[in-house]
């Protein structure tokens, strides 16, 4: 929930997902601002090899 013009009103929430194959999460990022958000997550999956 979240305030918008003295209101209180359902927010959403930006949320990032890594699975492997078998659809296990290997990671989760949560509450995500986007600026610099994509090359985290890039730089994570490159380093899973």
């Amino acid at each position: 929930m979240k305030n918008m013009y003295g209101k209180q009103v359902r927010g959403i929430e930006r949320s990032t997902f890594v699975l492997d194959a078998k659809r296990a999460i290997l990671r989760e990022w949560r509450g995500v601002k986007v600026p610099g958000h994509v090359q985290e997550v890039f730089d994570f999956v490159k380093a899973l090899g």
